[in-house]
Order: structure tokens, then C-alpha cells, then sequence
């Protein structure tokens, strides 16, 4: 079922990179009326008709100012990791959008559960116990500010639980992105853990129709919903993406507790990364299904060839999420492991 009403008024909290701005070439193809909302410190153009608004998630006064008098259809929030907000001032924000929207949709993450081996997670399991300044501490914060505001007050909102996400412009450079370039060049393949890390992958387009989905659906109110739900252990989902790119995986284990040297391999293919999602409340709601793995990773591929990364050099590092590779220390710790 896809849900669709025309014209929507939509704000989008962060709609410069990868998941905000998919989510804003969505909103606008579709005809609605977007704004977004960030820092203003990036560059991305963003296409005609958007009306870019300024302000700062870790200022209260900043996002006061930024948001007075306005009125929102929906909000969209896809800011990711705003650690300064965890002091009370994300309580404000939704205290400030209280009565001034017809629907709240935070993106939160699979981080947000406290780890189990009983899998899979569905949404009434427990959340972290991390703290606030952590990525999942985060999130399960903003989870609660939610839900009680709509318990107390009624308030519009909704949470939408992705895993890992990938698809073109993804800015988490150690992901498909790295190990593109590693079975393109030929280079050993850091495996940690037997390769049996298993977590879901989810096109970026798919988690982003379902977030406009759960937007428009009054019934997604006060709920907590999975949505990336097709899981794949490390070794296979690198078989997978050595499949499309037409060569051969050169695999070197990594023994626990070998080294501490990073980046080594995909964040991803860490212990903490284990984890599978169920999705059987996105289905009762009727959220649009996700297009199978292998097809959305084959469409990411053909669009990687299609841009200056492949030719991206031997190092590289994501300033906003600290995560990048260096191929150089890889092919070291691999010449090390094979020399045992």
C-alpha cells in the first residue's frame, strides 16, 4: 500500500547529505512544498523551489528563531547523531512542534536496541542503556522524548528504526564504497569473526518512500517501526557485492583480538553490528516493501562506476562519522596474518 497526499508542506531537519536529500529529490518529484533545516554550513545545491532554512540543532534559541511561526504538514527528522542535543534541548524542539504539525517522523537506528542474541529484534525489546553522548544512547533518548510527549499531549509522532543503509551519495565512506574498491583493485579482504557478523542492509530510497509513507499515516502515531529488514552475515553480503562487481573475494580472517588497529574493515562486520531486525509491523501498517538486496546493491554499483570514486585514492576518511579505510594498513595486517 503507498500513501499519498498531494501537496504536503514538509520540513526536513537535515536534508544536505545522503538520507535528508534523497528524501527531499523524493518530496519534490512527488509535487510536495519542501524546506530544509540544517547548519548551512554545506554547499549542496538543492533543487529549485526547496527553501533552505538555517539554524542549529544544538541551540534551542537558534531553532526557536529559525522555526517561529511556522506550520508544518510534516516534519521530518534525518539530523542523524546530535549528540548536544541530548541535554533537554531535543525535548524543546518537540515541545516547539507540538500543535504545529500533523505529523513528526524521527529517524532512529537499529543502535537504539540493547544487543540480544534472541533474534529477530522486534520494536517492544529493550532499548540501550548507553549513554546520551553515544550514537544509540542518543537515539533510544529521543525515542522516549517522543513517546511521552505523545502520551502526554498527543503529540504527532512516529520513529522509524532503520540498520544499515546504503545507496548512491552514501557519505559513510567504509561501506559498500570501500569494498567496491577492494574487489575492483584486488586487495585482501579483512574478515573478522569467521565472517559471521549478520546485520539488515536497506536501500536508501526504500527507507525513504517509508518514512514519507509513515508521514501521511495517522496510525504510525506513538509507534516505534523496523524498517530495514533483509539480513546478511559479512561474508555473504561481501559475496554478494563481489558477484555484481564480476571477480573474486581474496578473504584474510582476523583472529579476535588481534589487533586494534583501525580502520581494518567495514564497521559493519564489527560484534556490535550483529543483530536482525524484524519487519512484520512496517507490513501491518502496509508500508511499501523493500526492493530485494541484490537488486538494489547491483543499481548502487551501476551508479558507483558512474562517479569520481572509483578512482578514489588508497585512503580515505569521512570527516562528519569518522569512518573511512586505509587500504595500505589492510594489505599490511594482511601480509602479517598470512605470514603466521
Amino acid at each position: 500500500m503507498s500513501y499519498r497526499v498531494r501537496d504536503m508542506k514538509t520540513l526536513i531537519l537535515g536534508g544536505s547529505t545522503f538520507v535528508g536529500r534523497r528524501m527531499v529529490d523524493l518530496l519534490v518529484r512527488e509535487g510536495h512544498r519542501v524546506a530544509v533545516l540544517n547548519r548551512g554550513r554545506t554547499t549542496t545545491a538543492l533543487p529549485e523551489g526547496v527553501e533552505r532554512i538555517v539554524g542549529d540543532r544544538t541551540s534551542t534559541e537558534s531553532m526557536r528563531e529559525a522555526l517561529a511561526d511556522t506550520q508544518w504538514d510534516a516534519v521530518i527528522d534525518v539530523s542523524g547523531f546530535v549528540m548536544a542535543a541530548g541535554g533537554g534541548q531535543f525535548e524543546e524542539l518537540i515541545a516547539m512542534l507540538d500543535g504545529r504539525v500533523g505529523a513528526y517522523v524521527f529517524v532512529s537506528s537499529i543502535m537504539a536496541y540493547e544487543p540480544s542474541g534472541i533474534m529477530p529484534w522486534t520494536e517492544d525489546a529493550p532499548t540501550t542503556s548507553d549513554p546520551v553522548i553515544t550514537y544509540g544512547g542518543f537515539k533510544a533518548h529521543a525515542e522516549r522524548a517522543i513517546l511521552e510527549r505523545h502520551a502526554s499531549t498527543g503529540f504527532p509522532g512516529s520513529i522509524a528504526r532503520p540498520a544499515a543503509i546504503y545507496g548512491p551519495d552514501n557519505n559513510i565512506h567504509d561501506m559498500e564504497t570501500a569494498m567496491f574498491l577492494r574487489l575492483r583493485r584486488g586487495l585482501p579482504i579483512l574478515l573478522p569473526h569467521e565472517g559471521l557478523v549478520t546485520t539488515n542492509y536497506g536501500h536508501v530510497d526504500d527507507l525513504c518512500l517509508n518514512l514519507r509513507e509513515m508521514a501521511e499515516l495517522s496510525a504510525a502515531h506513538g509507534e516505534v517501526v523496523n524498517i530495514t529488514g533483509q539480513g546478511a552475515s559479512a561474508w555473504s553480503w561481501t559475496e554478494l557485492l563481489a558477484g555484481i562487481v564480476g571477480t573474486q573475494a581474496d578473504y584474510v580472517e582476523v583472529p579476535t583480538g588481534y589487533t586494534e588497529r583501525k580502520p581494518l574493515y567495514g564497521h559493519l562486520f564489527g560484534m556490535k553490528h550483529h543483530g536482525i531486525l524484524s519487519i512484520a509491523k512496517a507490513a501491518a501498517l502496509g508500508l511499501t516493501a523493500e526492493r530485494g538486496i541484490e537488486r538494489g546493491y547491483r543499481e548502487t554499483y551501476e551508479w558507483f562506476c558512474s562517479t569520481d570514486l572509483v578512482d578514489a585514492p588508497d585512503q580515505l576518511s569521512d570527516p562528519m562519522w569518522g569512518a573511512g579505510f586505509d587500504f595500505a594498513l589492510e594489505a599490511e595486517v594482511a601480509r602479517e596474518l598470512q605470514g603466521r
